[in-house]
């Protein structure tokens, strides 16, 4: 169903490398984040100590590591792929190491959420190099999912939808969205999550901004309620699922723009397949929501992708006219909302297979009336 097997993380680095010489770069720099995770196995932490993954075109990777660092790292996949690890002492310069690892280059490739200070001690320590966005060579790898995890996705669905399953019994007039969300947030740990990554509970009009955390106002009756939830699995795979409740029965008028949502959403699914682009998908639910004139409450883009990060390419949005291929994973969750009245949205996780969809959210999508 995705393209291919389930791929080593020696494999993965072998196609980092074909990538960097096909592009003309020597070498990828990769400190702790999703790409190193995704390369190496190992979850490194963030300090202001660095270390650094160096992949070179034609060499073995090495990895550069505080000595306070090199237990955890052998102890990591890092030590099972029998790397080199270079450890650093504390009054060493970690950048000049990693520079002479590097030798005579004319481009290096920086991962994209390496720290601004690391970016630049890297300028300093190789004046000469040009700096480029390593994602042209590793965003392409990361966007096909393997077997292994779309199995993660999978995972991390039945899980999240755990949670929506029991978040109508939370709703009930008199609780606050703070007092939802602390109960949710226990819900996500409580279904194998282990690492709560967001809670959106935006009842009545705070359901009009999207990125709505939670706050104190006290659920109503008649209330639309957007419950955004997701979650970071053992195997650092992401759960995001959104589904709208409302308390009591909904006005006609919310009722009439929710059914329209329901229709551009399961439009926006079932358009996904092999070669379809990535824009394509956002007009196909921007469109529908368009011709009810919704069109211009929908604020945002229709989707992202997800795996390692809640966020990652693809993005399903105007203007990317990427063509999906089997394995990519990415979210489909159009909205609209109108500012000081209400919103709704609804988010499914989807996977491109090689000859159409699979969502891995399975909980109803038509808004709950919690009675």
């Amino acid at each position: 169903m995705t393209y291919g097997g389930s791929m080593t993380f020696t494999e993965r680095l072998n196609l980092v490398q074909a990538g960097l010489a096909t592009a003309g770069i020597e070498a990828a720099l990769i400190t702790p984040g999703a790409d190193l995770r995704y390369l190496t196995g190992y979850e490194a932490k963030a300090l202001e100590r660095l270390t650094c993954l160096v992949i070179r075109v034609g060499a073995d990777p090495v990895i550069v590591v505080p000595a306070l660092e090199v237990l955890a790292a052998t102890a990591s996949p890092v030590g099972e792929l029998g790397m080199e690890i270079c450890s650093w002492q504390e009054t060493e310069n970690p950048y000049a190491l990693t520079a002479q690892l590097v030798g005579d280059a004319s481009a290096v490739a920086l991962d994209d959420h390496m720290w601004a200070q690391k970016v630049l001690d890297l300028r300093a320590a190789m004046p000469a190099v040009r700096q480029v966005l390593a994602s042209q060579i590793i965003a392409p790898i990361r966007m096909r999912k393997d077997a292994e995890e779309v199995a993660a996705l999978r995972r991390a669905g039945v899980a999240i939808d755990q949670v929506h399953a029991q978040v109508p019994k939370l709703l009930r007039p008199g609780r606050t969205e703070r007092e939802v969300g602390l109960d949710i947030a226990n819900l996500i740990l409580d279904a194998g999550h282990v690492a709560v990554d967001f809670v959106i509970v935006a009842s009545g009009p705070n359901a009009a901004s999207p990125h709505h955390d939670v706050s104190d106002r006290v659920i109503e009756m008649g209330d639309p309620i957007v419950v955004d939830i997701g979650g970071t699995m053992p195997d650092g795979y992401r759960s995001d699922c959104t589904r709208t409740y409302n308390i009591g029965e909904p006005s006609a008028e919310f009722a009439a723009n929710y059914a329209t949502l329901l229709r551009a959403q399961s439009a926006a699914c079932a358009s996904v397949r092999p070669g379809v682009t990535c824009e394509k998908i956002d007009a196909t639910a921007r469109d529908i929501l368009t011709a009810a004139n919704l069109g211009h409450l929908f604020i945002h883009r229709t989707g992202h992708g997800i795996g390692l990060e809640s966020h990652e390419e693809p993005y399903i949005v105007t203007g990317n006219d990427l063509p999906l291929l089997a394995g990519m994973a990415f979210s489909i969750e159009p909205g609209f909302y109108l500012a000081g009245h209400y919103g709704a949205r609804i988010e499914d996780i989807v996977i491109c297979t090689e000859d159409g969809v699979e969502s891995l959210n399975h909980q109803p999508r038509e808004l709950v009336i919690v009675k």
